[in-house]
């Protein structure tokens, strides 16, 4: 961990700001060679792809539903619970999001807005150590509740069979279709269709790189959720919060990727001083202690400043993605906070909370992108369109005022469209 003092925060603010990994022009050219690929050969390339890279043989890019049900029955019963309970919790949360159309109707004037579900959503699933089936309800459910018809799975495939969790997840979703195709030529095949798979209208979910590449090409022809950033937590901690819990929370999300960002902001040094010896007493316990070392040593950051309000201004620069409020009395300050993407309250409400169980979705904006976008949700599967009527007495009233604009713009033709009706 990195101490850093108030005269130091630009370093810092630097730091995170330049942490995202730098996509080589490698990476861009293998990518485009990819979707292009696909684009031209549809189904050929995604079979000769995933024996390229995944050294596997496909039969069928579907999983028939008797795999699926193998693969179900392979997760055990305690967790299908879990994942039940995460996933009733997720459904009631994101159903208060839920928007409905609206019209006004006045002196013959009509206007509103139509409040519709994309049609079809594509969701990417990693494969190996990444298969989350948290991810899987977290993308899954707000879609479902927008009310899209068609969501579909793709994830790598792998020799025993996808992740059963995923699967399990997946059926609890509401998500029949799953195919087992990965990296970029998945995103590609979603984004402009095969012969098997049909073409999407948005495509969410984690990737690496070159996934998350793939997303950033094809955008414009599909909307995606965003191009996500190494992960953060911050934690704002006062001088009666433990350490012990501190230490805990920050290592939580350090163990993501030697790339994530693990900070502190507190006003006490002493409090300070007991997380850096609590996680060296935790960390020896954790099996993945080699990335969150990696992480700590690189982007774990400790900051003293001499207020609450202070460490609250120093977050709203920072914008993280996930924000940890651990003082005596969270919610003063929680009005203070403008920008993160998913607010901890207390002592009690650690980051693994949401990203499991609690409900809030844990798809969230990272490196600093709290500044202007929200988590993901039911307004990221709907979209608006408006209306409007206006009888011809109404549109004579402001005839002039409309054929005036149009003609300070230089729009003759948009002027005629309205002289066009009055005109003896």
């Amino acid at each position: 961990m990195t101490l850093y003092t108030k005269k130091d925060v630009a370093n810092l603010l630097q730091i995170l700001t330049e942490r995202a990994e730098n996509i080589s022009p490698e990476i861009m050219t293998t990518v485009s060679e990819v979707i292009s690929e696909v684009r031209k050969n549809g189904d050929e390339a995604l079979y000769k792809y995933t024996e390229k890279f995944d050294k596997i043989k496909l039969d069928s890019l579907y999983v028939d539903e008797a795999e699926k049900a193998r693969l179900c029955a392979l997760v055990p019963d305690e967790l299908k619970e879990i994942i039940d309970e995460a996933a009733e919790n997720i459904y009631a949360f994101h159903k208060k999001q839920l928007q409905n159309s609206w019209m006004t109707n006045s002196d013959g004037k009509v206007m509103g807005q139509l409040v519709r579900p994309l049609d079809s959503v594509g969701l990417y699933v990693p494969g190996g150590t990444a298969a989350y089936p948290s991810s899987v309800l977290m993308n899954a459910i707000p879609a479902k509740v927008a009310g899209v018809r068609k969501i579909k799975i793709v994830t790598p495939p792998k020799a025993e069979g996808i992740n059963p969790a995923v699967v399990y997840a997946a059926k609890k979703a509401g998500i029949d279709e799953i195919i087992s195709v990965g990296g970029a030529q998945a995103v590609a095949a979603l984004a402009y269709g095969t012969k098997s798979i049909e073409r999407v209208d948005k495509i969410v979910g984690p990737g690496n790189i070159f996934v998350a590449m793939a997303k950033k090409l094809v955008f414009g022809a599909v909307d995606i959720d965003m191009i996500a950033g190494p992960s953060e937590v911050l934690v704002i901690a006062d001088e009666r919060a433990n350490a012990k819990y501190v230490a805990a929370d920050l290592m939580s999300q350090a163990e993501h990727d030697p790339m994530a960002a693990a900070i502190l902001i507190t006003t006490s040094s002493e409090l300070a001083n007991a997380v850096i010896s609590q996680i060296e007493a935790q960390i020896k316990e954790l099996p993945r202690h080699d990335i969150i070392d990696k992480s700590l040593e690189k982007y774990g950051s400790i900051v003293i400043v001499d207020s609450l309000d202070e460490a609250v201004e120093l977050s709203n620069k920072i914008a993280p993605e996930h924000l940890e409020l651990s003082v005596e009395n969270p919610f003063e300050l929680l009005s203070k906070v403008n920008n993160a993407g998913s607010i901890f309250l207390g002592d009690n409400a650690p980051e693994p909370l949401g990203d499991y169980f609690a409900g809030p979705n844990h798809v969230l904006p990272t490196n600093g992108t709290a500044r202007f976008s929200s988590a993901l949700g039911v307004d990221s599967f709907i979209k608006k369109s408006s209306y409007l009527y206006y009888n011809h007495e109404q549109l004579k009233k402001i005839s002039d005022k409309v054929i005036g604009f149009a003609r300070a713009e230089g729009l003759d033709a948009h002027a005629n469209s309205i002289i066009q009706r009055f005109k003896k």
